[in-house]
């Protein structure tokens, strides 16, 4: 599009204006008065009540400003800016129920945190349902909390308490709180600590190997401080470079063959970045000259990203013509008077300005995602059968692949439900709040997009055509689970198919 181009050309200009950091050290200690606090809050309320375009979408008007009233009232006499922001802004997110408006720390706080170690919880642990299970444990002198221990409560709180607390401050599309689960089973401990708080000692109530239930106390995990001066970092060599850049794409994006079942395994981690048309266009040429007649689509770490990368993917794989969306609109044409608080601001609200067109509902309508009809491609089109796997991650962009192939002959959607709203989403354009005294940000997605033909608005993400949930003891065995199953149907498809064609 010519306004990407010029969004590109006009984009580091407008960085030349942008505010260069203080300069001065940065205090995590430091409070802020009730006064400038609640001038944040303030603003926050006012862009979100004008700009955001499905503030009401699960939570009524007469709702969202009891919470918004009593969350106000949550701010002390002077807080820090962690304080703030997990005691006050992610609960408050977190009832809005749209996945892409969600808090996060000041960029001064997050470059002062990178690459330190907090005290916190000690164990890490794979959450589903109501069942916690332990991980890993950064005590490692534990010799009762192993991997595989199922935790039934936490200081007297039980695994749903714990949960429901969590869930309280985590912001996720609907309902759809899969995405949730996932986020507490990466990093258990970082949730604990900035949503309960921290305990000199935790008393845990688990399951012994006999399955009785027994109690143990566990202290707080505490780093240690290395005193010892750090070695000097070694120069790279353009060789390692190389490799470094090939290992990154790697994790973005992969290819794997598995010739003995025929089968292709792609990975894709992302939407965003990593050379993906050139990786789509690779893949299935190869793929089409390959003869390959099996596909698994591993989309399980994919939280979205360009819809225009989403979509050309659909196109390798579709069955049939298909749109994006039944409408995008936004309730705004300008992110005035609040530009000077928004990220990017003048950007996006020449994105507003030229991408959009007020229609007859008074909405500001993205014609452009409405309107446009997509064709399977003739080139490389790959027709056989296709296996995408899913689960709380697929997310956004993801979540628009999903609807647009969902239902179509030869694919199956495998795993879980995802964490994407599979009645529409919020998104397209994602800038960041920045709040004037504490700094904290909040996502704010300026367009609606209801999928095309969508399902009934419930809160569900997208479900899986087959689904396979967490298997305890392939959790032991650290087994993929979705993969293994995935996998035999097609060893079996292929012993059946060769046992027909023996017959006749």
């Amino acid at each position: 599009m010519n306004f990407v181009k010029f969004l590109l050309f006009v984009f580091p200009a407008c960085l030349l204006f942008s505010c260069a950091p203080s300069g001065r050290a940065y205090d995590p200690s430091r409070k802020y008065s009730r006064q400038q606090l609640q001038e944040d809050y303030s603003i926050l309320r006012e862009i979100l009540e004008s700009k955001h375009p499905s503030l009401y979408w699960y939570t009524s008007k007469d709702s969202m400003d009891h919470y918004f009233d009593s969350f106000f009232r949550e701010i002390g006499d002077s807080m820090t800016e962690q304080q703030f922001g997990w005691k006050v802004l992610a609960p408050l997110t977190d009832k809005i129920h749209c996945g892409h408006t969600s808090f996060g720390m000041s960029r001064a706080y997050n470059n002062w945190a990178a690459n330190k170690r907090f005290p916190s919880f000690p164990l890490f642990m794979k959450c589903w349902s109501d069942t916690m299970v332990v991980t890993n444990n950064l005590n490692r002198r534990d010799s009762i909390l192993k991997r595989g221990t199922i935790i039934r409560s936490i200081n007297g709180m039980n695994s749903a308490g714990i949960r429901n607390t969590l869930f309280g401050s985590m912001t996720e599309d609907g309902n759809a709180n899969n995405v949730n689960y996932i986020r507490m089973s990466s990093n258990f401990p970082y949730y604990h600590r900035n949503i309960i708080g921290l305990s000199k000692k935790y008393a845990i109530t688990y399951w012994d190997s006999a399955g009785k239930e027994q109690t143990t106390t566990i202290p707080l995990f505490e780093p240690v401080r290395d005193s010892a001066s750090r070695p000097r970092p070694v120069q790279a060599t353009k060789k390692d470079k190389r490799e470094t850049n090939k290992k990154q794409l790697l994790d973005l994006r992969s290819l794997a063959i598995d010739t003995a079942n025929n089968t292709a395994i792609i990975t894709l981690n992302t939407f965003s970045t990593g050379r993906l048309r050139k990786f789509y266009r690779q893949t299935f040429r190869y793929i089409r000259k390959a003869g390959i007649t099996n596909v698994v689509l591993d989309i399980r770490s994919n939280g979205g990203g360009r819809i225009n990368l989403s979509t050309l993917l659909t196109k390798y794989v579709s069955r049939k013509n298909f749109k994006v969306a039944d409408t995008a609109f936004a309730v705004c044409r300008s992110l005035g008077p609040y530009t000077r608080y928004i990220k990017n601001g003048f950007i996006n609200n020449l994105g507003l300005f030229f991408l959009t067109r007020k229609n007859s509902d008074k909405l500001f309508h993205f014609g452009h995602w409405e309107r446009k009809t997509y064709k399977p491609k003739r080139q490389n089109h790959y027709s056989g059968n296709l296996y995408v796997l899913i689960n709380g991650s697929t997310f956004s962009a993801s979540t628009i692949f999903c609807n647009a192939v969902k239902g179509q002959p030869g694919i199956t959607l495998v795993g879980e439900e995802a964490g994407g709203g599979w009645h529409g989403n919020n998104g397209i354009l994602i800038p960041d709040i920045i709040l004037p005294n504490t700094h904290l940000r909040v996502r704010l997605p300026l367009f609606r997009l209801v999928q095309y033909n969508h399902v009934a608005k419930d809160g569900r993400g997208v479900v899986p055509d087959m689904y396979i949930g967490t298997d305890y003891n392939a959790l032991l065995k650290n087994i993929d689970k979705k993969m293994m199953v995935v996998m035999q149907w097609i060893r079996d498809d292929n012993r059946a198919r060769t046992a027909s064609v023996d017959r006749k």
